[in-house]
């Protein structure tokens, strides 16, 4: 196997592991990696999309079997979300523009990726056209840049107490294979290209992330990897933002 096969598939397990733990599947820390590289915006995007796929169910998997599923929150957000991801997966974009607004989505995961809210608060409920609203509005933009969405719903529910972070990584980590499902129908009617070695990154992201997933749900911690990620993802916004 070419040693640059086996950089990608180390890297991307690193990610998947990582993101898995908090029930993501992790299209913003691949897309960093792609950016990084150098991958083509026609390749980053659906190799992200089924990336976030097999990590995503795989995460959800392991938090819906230590109970921390609530789905009376998941369906307006789907709802709402899965047209628009597959809307917004068959809008043309510039490579100029999609890579700008990639790197505002990193910034963004920067911020999620360092920050712990608290879990000290009781969930509260909140109305369903409100959480249809905010699907439909992830789901657009995840289907324009490549991603399932969790990155930017995650804050939405902690920060509005509709969930704590376990239920959050449960809740996510199902909308996020749902909204990649939809934003992979939108770029397999435009027609695409997948990353250079992709058996092998799939592969080793399946158990990066079947790894990451099983680590959350029984709240042991990750450890400092975040800030090695958080590196990575800065890196790539530097280059996104001025090349």
């Amino acid at each position: 196997m070419d040693q640059l096969i086996i950089l990608y598939a180390l890297c991307f397990f690193l990610v998947a592991m990582l993101y898995a733990s908090v029930g993501h599947g992790g299209a913003s820390g691949y897309l960093a990696l792609m950016a990084l590289f150098g991958f083509a915006p026609m390749v980053m995007k659906p190799t992200a999309l089924l990336l976030n796929l097999l990590v995503s169910l795989v995460a959800f998997l392991s938090f819906y079997k230590a109970k921390f599923f609530r789905p009376q929150l998941l369906w307006p957000l789907i709802i709402g979300s899965i047209p628009f991801a597959y809307l917004g997966a068959i809008i043309p974009l510039p490579d100029s523009w999609y890579k700008k607004i990639l790197a505002v989505v990193l910034l963004f995961s920067i911020l999620r990726l360092l920050i712990h809210p608290s879990n000290s608060t009781a969930p509260s409920s909140p109305k369903s056209w409100m959480l249809f609203l905010i699907g439909a509005g992830i789901g657009l933009l995840s289907g324009m840049i490549g991603m399932g969405g969790g990155i930017l719903l995650s804050p939405v529910l902690i920060l509005a107490g509709w969930a704590n972070q376990k239920e959050t990584a449960a809740i996510s980590a199902i909308f996020i294979f749902l909204n990649s499902l939809a934003g992979l129908g939108g770029q397999f009617q435009k027609g695409f290209d997948l990353a250079p070695g992709m058996v092998w990154i799939a592969a080793t992201v399946l158990v990066g992330g079947w790894l990451g997933a099983s680590i959350g749900a029984k709240k042991v911690p990750i450890g400092q990897m975040k800030w090695l990620l958080a590196t990575v993802l800065i890196m790539a916004v530097g280059k996104l933002f001025f090349t």
